[in-house]
C-alpha cells in the first residue's frame, strides 16, 4: 500500500510540476523575467519571475496562451502544445526585427509601424550599455538629440534647434515643466537619475494635441521602473555600481522589489558623486590654450580668499564636482482585473553645484565671481495613477493620473571685489490632473479613438536677500548687515493654471494605410505680483494674463510595399508665456533681462516626412525625415526699454537692458538621415546624421540653439553572453556668422578667439572614438566596460562653457539577488 502511495505522489508532483513553464532568451538562453503571460479572453494574467518560470495551472489546456514583453517579439501557443516543447519557451528580441512598441505616442501601447511621428527609444539595456553619468548624458547618445552643460552637474538637451521651455519633460505620465522653466539653457533632465530609468522615448516636433503647451521642439519622456503583482511572494534584490576615471565617478544603485498577488514594491536609492572633471589633451583644434582653467576660486560657504589659486593642472576643470542622490519608491495595488493603482514617489536633491561659466568669467582680466553656486536642486514627486479595464462603449480602458510635485532651487553668487553675498531662492508647488481614455470603435484596434483632459496649477514664490561677511583669518565667521536684493521672479507671488482636453483618432484606412488625427483645446492663465520697487519700476505691478488656442495634427503612415514606409505629419504646437517668460530679471555677460507684461504666446505649425526602407525582413532599415517647422509670434530676447531708459543698475553694475518679446515669424528647417539593424546573427549597425537650420524672417537673424551637423556611426559584436560595440560621435564646425549674438544663449564667448581676426572663431569641429562592452556572467551577474574618447580629444559641446571630458573608463557591475 505504501508504494502504491508514493507512486500515486510521484505522479501527481509531475503533473504539477508540468503546469510550470521556463521563459528564455533565445541564443543566450538566460531567463526572462517580468514577462506577462495571458489568455484570449484575459481573465488570467501571470508574470514570470526572476527565474523565467510561472505556473500555469489556472489556464486550461485548449487556452491559446501569449507571452509578452516589451523588448522580445509576443510569443503564442496553445497549452496542451507546451508539453511538445517540455515546457520550455524561447523568446527572440524584438530589435532583430525593428518593429518596437512605443508608449508615449499617443500614451498608450502603439506599433511604430502606425505612427506618422519621429520617435527614439532607449531600453533599460541600452541605457547599462551605455553607461551615462546623468540622464543628460543618457540623451546626448540618441539620434537628433544634442545638449549643451553650462556646469557640469545640468544639461540641456536641444530636439530640432529648440530647447528649455520648448521641450516637454515628462515622467511616468506627469510634465515636469513648471512656471519658471526658462528660455535658453535648462538643467532640469538630470533630477531624474539614469539609475531608475526602465525606458526613456524621445517625440520629436510639435505634440502639443496630447501633450499640450511647451512640446513644440518634442517630448521627452522618461518611463521609471514599476514592480510587478505575482501570484507567489517574490523578494528580487539588485545592486549597481559604478567608477569612472575621468572624474572619480562612484555611482550606486540598489533596489529591492516585494511581490505578492494583492500588491508590488519597489524600492530603488541612487547615489552618485562626482570629482573635478577631467578635459581632453589632443587639441586636433589648433587652439592650445581653449578652454583650460589657469585659475580658479577655492571660496567655499565658510571659506573666505580674496585672491584665486593658481590651477596646477589647467586640464582639470576645477569647481565642476557635486554629488546627487536619488530615491523612488512604487506600490502598485491590483483591486480587481479592471482595476490597479500605482503609488509612485519620487525624490531628487543634488548638492550645491557650482556654475562653472560664471567662476571663469573675467572682468579687468581677473576672475569676476569669487562664488557662484546652485543651491540644492530639491524635486519632489507623488503621484497616483489609476488604469480602469471597464471595457464599456465609451470607454475600453484609460488612465487617471494625480500628482503633487514641489522644487526648490536658489542661486548664490558673490564678486572676489565684494563682501556682499547675495542669496535668490525659488519654490514651486505644482498640481496637476490628467486623464486619458481609450475606445476600440470595432472587434480589433484597427480604429481607436481617444481622449483625455489635462489640468495643471502652479503656484511661485520667489524671495531674495543679502548678508555682508564677516571674515576673520580667511574663515568666515558670520555676517555683518543686511542689504536688498532683487528677486528672481515676481516677489509678491505668483500662479499658472492651464485646462485642456484632446480628442484623437487612428485608423487603419487599409492594409497599407494608417491615419493619425487629433485637436486639443487648451486655456492657461498666469498672476503675478510686484512688490519691491527698488531697483526696477514696472507699468503695472499686478498683471494678469489669459490665453488659449486650439491646436491639431494630422498624419499619415502609408506602406505601399512590405519593405516601404512613407510618413506625413502636419502638426501645429502652442506655447503660452510662463512666470520665467513675463517676469524673469537676471544679468548674464552685462545684459539684464527685465519683465515684459506684455508677452503673448508663440505657435508653430510643422510640416515633416519621412520615407523608411526596411531589408531583410525587417532585420535591417534606412530612413530620413524631413522637416520644415514655421514660428509665429515667436519669443526671443531683444534690447528693451523701461520708462524710456535702455540701461539699468543690477547687482551694483550697469547693464544694457534685455527682455522677451514678440517678434513676427521665424523657421527651422531640417532633417535625420538614421539606419539600423542586423548585418547577421553576430554582428549589428547603426548610425545617424542630423543637419538643422534656423533663421529669423522677420530680422534675419540666425535663431539661437542651432546646432551644427552632427551624427555617429556604431557598430557592434553580440554573441552569446558577450556584448562589444565601438561607436564613432561627430559634430561639424558652427560658425561665428551663424551665432544669434543678441540673446546670449549661444554663448559665443565660450569659443575660440581668433586675435588675427579680431572675432571670435566659433565652436570647432571635433569627433570621438568610444567602446562599450559587457559580459554576463550568468543571469545575475553582469560586468560592463567603457572607454569613452578614446583618442583624448578635447572638444566643448555647441553652446557649451565646460569642455568635454577626456578619455574615460568606466568599470560597472551589476548583481542580481
Amino acid at each position: 500500500m505504501r508504494s502504491i502511495l508514493i507512486i500515486l505522489s510521484v505522479f501527481f508532483t509531475t503533473i504539477v510540476n508540468s503546469q510550470q513553464v521556463k521563459v528564455l532568451e533565445r541564443g543566450a538562453n538566460f531567463p526572462v523575467e517580468n514577462v506577462t503571460i495571458y489568455n484570449d479572453s484575459n481573465d488570467t494574467v501571470l508574470y514570470t519571475d526572476k527565474n523565467g518560470l510561472a505556473d500555469l495551472s489556472t489556464f486550461k489546456n485548449s487556452d491559446i496562451i501569449s507571452f509578452n514583453h516589451l523588448a522580445y517579439i509576443e510569443f503564442e501557443i496553445l497549452k496542451r502544445e507546451l508539453a511538445v516543447v517540455d515546457y520550455v519557451v524561447y523568446l527572440t528580441r524584438k530589435a532583430e526585427m525593428l518593429d518596437e512598441i512605443v508608449l508615449s505616442a499617443s500614451k498608450g501601447e502603439e506599433k511604430r509601424s502606425r505612427i506618422a511621428e519621429n520617435v527614439e527609444i532607449a531600453s533599460k539595456e541600452e541605457i547599462r550599455k551605455i553607461a551615462p553619468q546623468t540622464s543628460a548624458d543618457l540623451l546626448a547618445n540618441l539620434p537628433g538629440v544634442r545638449v549643451q552643460k553650462s556646469q557640469f552637474g545640468g544639461g540641456s538637451p536641444v530636439l530640432r534647434g529648440m530647447e528649455a521651455n520648448r521641450v516637454l519633460l515628462v515622467v511616468d505620465g506627469v510634465r515636469m515643466n513648471n512656471a519658471i522653466y526658462r528660455m535658453g539653457h535648462l538643467q532640469n533632465s538630470i533630477t531624474v537619475s539614469p539609475n531608475i530609468i526602465e525606458r526613456t522615448e524621445v517625440i520629436f516636433g510639435p505634440s502639443s494635441v496630447v501633450y499640450g503647451s511647451d512640446a513644440l521642439g518634442g517630448v521627452i519622456h522618461y518611463y521609471t521602473k514599476t514592480p510587478k503583482v505575482s501570484n507567489k511572494k517574490e523578494v528580487n534584490t539588485s545592486l549597481y555600481s559604478r567608477f569612472s576615471t575621468i572624474n572619480n565617478e562612484f555611482t550606486t544603485e540598489g533596489n529591492i522589489e516585494l511581490r505578492n498577488k494583492k500588491w508590488a514594491s519597489f524600492t530603488s536609492v541612487s547615489h552618485s558623486k562626482f570629482g573635478d572633471l577631467k578635459m581632453g589633451d589632443n587639441r586636433n583644434h589648433g587652439f592650445k590654450d581653449w578652454g583650460k582653467v589657469f585659475e580658479y576660486s577655492n571660496n567655499k560657504n565658510n571659506t573666505y580668499n580674496s585672491v584665486s589659486i593658481v590651477n596646477n593642472d589647467p586640464l582639470i576643470e576645477k569647481n565642476t564636482s557635486f554629488n546627487q542622490l536619488d530615491l523612488l519608491q512604487k506600490i502598485a495595488i491590483p483591486f480587481s482585473d479592471k482595476t490597479d493603482i500605482t503609488f509612485n514617489f519620487q525624490y531628487s536633491q543634488s548638492s550645491n553645484i557650482n556654475r562653472f561659466d560664471k567662476l571663469t568669467e573675467y572682468s579687468d582680466d581677473k576672475l569676476k565671481f569669487a562664488e557662484w553656486y546652485y543651491g540644492p536642486q530639491k524635486r519632489l514627486l507623488i503621484s497616483s495613477q489609476l488604469k480602469i479595464n471597464p471595457d464599456k462603449k465609451w470607454i475600453k480602458n484609460g488612465t487617471i493620473t494625480a500628482a503633487y510635485q514641489n522644487i526648490e532651487e536658489s542661486r548664490v553668487q558673490r564678486k572676489f571685489t565684494s563682501l556682499e553675498r547675495s542669496y535668490r531662492e525659488e519654490n514651486v508647488d505644482v498640481l496637476s490632473l490628467n486623464g486619458d481614455f481609450f475606445v476600440p470603435l470595432g472587434k480589433t484596434d484597427s480604429r481607436i479613438f481617444s481622449y483625455g483632459f489635462e489640468t495643471t496649477y502652479n503656484k511661485v514664490n520667489s524671495n531674495a536677500f543679502g548678508k555682508k561677511l564677516d571674515v576673520y583669518n580667511n574663515t568666515i565667521v558670520g555676517f555683518t548687515d543686511d542689504f536688498t536684493v532683487q528677486s528672481r521672479y515676481p516677489d509678491g507671488g505668483s500662479s499658472y493654471t492651464s485646462l485642456a482636453s484632446y480628442l484623437n483618432y487612428r485608423q487603419d484606412i487599409s492594409k497599407k494605410i494608417t491615419l493619425n488625427t487629433g485637436a486639443r483645446i487648451i486655456k492657461t492663465n498666469l498672476q503675478a505680483t510686484w512688490i519691491d520697487d527698488t531697483f526696477i519700476t514696472l507699468p503695472d505691478f499686478d498683471i494678469s494674463l489669459n490665453n488659449s488656442a486650439v491646436t491639431a495634427t494630422i498624419g499619415f503612415a502609408y506602406k505601399p510595399k512590405k519593405d516601404w514606409q512613407l510618413n506625413s505629419v502636419i502638426s501645429s504646437g502652442f506655447r503660452s508665456p510662463n512666470i520665467d517668460d513675463v517676469g524673469k530679471i537676471r544679468e548674464k555677460s552685462g545684459k539684464v533681462t527685465v519683465p515684459n507684461i506684455n508677452l503673448k504666446p508663440e505657435y508653430a505649425y510643422n510640416f515633416e516626412a519621412s520615407v523608411l526602407k526596411y531589408y531583410s525582413n525587417r532585420r535591417f532599415h534606412t530612413g530620413i525625415n524631413i522637416y520644415y517647422t514655421l514660428l509665429d509670434n515667436y519669443i526671443t530676447r531683444d534690447y528693451f526699454e523701461i520708462d524710456n531708459k535702455s540701461t539699468i543698475i543690477y547687482d551694483n553694475e550697469e547693464g544694457a537692458i534685455i527682455a522677451n518679446v514678440n517678434k513676427d515669424n521665424a523657421y527651422i528647417v531640417g532633417s535625420t538621415f538614421s539606419y539600423k539593424g542586423n548585418i547577421n546573427d553576430i554582428w549589428k549597425t547603426k548610425g545617424s546624421l542630423t543637419y538643422t537650420k534656423g533663421k529669423a524672417y522677420d530680422t534675419n537673424l540666425p535663431l539661437s540653439s542651432i546646432p551644427p551637423l552632427f551624427g555617429n556611426l556604431e557598430i557592434g559584436y553580440e554573441k552569446d553572453r558577450f556584448q562589444m560595440n565601438l561607436n564613432f560621435r561627430f559634430n561639424a564646425k558652427k560658425r561665428f556668422e551663424d551665432y544669434n549674438l543678441v540673446e546670449g544663449i549661444d554663448n559665443i564667448e565660450q569659443t575660440p578667439y581668433n586675435e588675427v581676426t579680431d572675432s571670435y572663431y566659433g565652436n570647432p569641429k571635433w569627433n570621438t572614438l568610444n567602446l562599450n562592452a559587457n559580459y554576463k556572467f550568468s543571469n545575475n551577474l553582469t560586468f560592463f566596460v567603457n572607454v569613452d574618447n578614446i583618442f583624448n580629444e578635447h572638444y566643448k559641446e555647441f553652446a557649451s562653457s565646460i569642455s568635454a571630458p577626456g578619455r574615460n573608463i568606466s568599470l560597472s557591475v551589476n548583481l542580481n539577488i
